[in-house]
């Protein structure tokens, strides 16, 4: 058994984790948000300093101003955390980095085992195409969502920059320009509407061929289901930093 502190669990995805754990080999003992509208089978606290409940990993799926709060208080109590939120500037990500060093830390822009799987394939593809083929990327989400582009379009465009023999230019803004398509350049690509779980395509375009990898999220749950096994994953482990390809190795 996991025993879980869920950050966030007032949230559309804190909603569907209990949900998910009602029927899984793990539990959720406290819940941290401080929106406290729902009655839950785990007490929850408005914040980490509230918190009195000793747990196995937490799992955050909160915002990011929450992040220097959950961050102490996992160094504080050895407690290991799942990152699951998005939307982290530069800054931020440095702070997950050196925490890591501190207590174990599952981090990825995406908690979708067929989202990192994509970036395995598009890496491999790269390989192959990436000096000879135009590479663009385009995300699509509901109209909700606030960041743009998406972490997972970052997380695909950072994993194939690392294929390429020069190191590319992340273009988000092209309609302001009037020239020809660069040849060391990503396209990345946001479009915002209705309830669009999450779709991911990089299209690889090359003379008369076009080669393309796409993913689509029919729901919620899958980011929910990819959390979840990285806590049961993350619970005593080493500190460092772990990601969902230490999981498909």
């Amino acid at each position: 058994m996991t025993d879980i502190i869920l950050c966030g669990c007032c949230g559309n995805m804190g909603r569907v984790i209990t949900s998910l754990c009602e029927s899984d080999d793990v539990k959720i003992v406290a819940g941290v948000d401080t929106f406290n509208n729902k009655k839950t089978d785990y007490p929850i606290f408005p914040s980490f300093d509230d918190v009195s409940v000793k747990a196995d990993v937490i799992i955050d799926f909160s915002n990011p101003t929450v992040l220097d709060s959950l961050l102490d208080y996992a160094v504080r109590t050895a407690t290991p955390v799942v990152i699951a939120t998005t939307g982290y500037d530069d800054e931020q990500i440095s702070k997950i980095k050196f925490a890591s060093e501190k207590v174990g830390i599952f981090f990825t822009f995406n908690m979708s085992l067929g989202i990192n799987l994509m970036c395995a394939l598009a890496k491999t593809a790269t390989k192959v195409l990436g000096n000879s083929f135009d590479i663009e990327i385009i995300e699509k989400h509901h109209n909700q969502k606030i960041d743009a582009p998406s972490g997972t379009a970052i997380m695909l465009a950072n994993a194939i920059s690392q294929e390429l023999e020069t190191k590319p230019l992340y273009e988000y803004d092209r309609h302001s320009k009037r020239e020809k398509r660069p040849k060391n350049e990503i396209g990345i690509h946001s479009v915002r509407g209705g309830t669009i779980v999450g779709e991911h395509e990089v299209i690889f375009a090359g003379t008369d061929e076009i080669v393309s990898i796409k993913h689509q999220a029919m729901s919620k749950k899958v980011f929910a289901t990819g959390a979840v096994n990285a806590a049961k994953f993350l619970k005593g482990k080493e500190n460092g930093m772990y990601s969902m390809e230490d999981i498909i190795k």
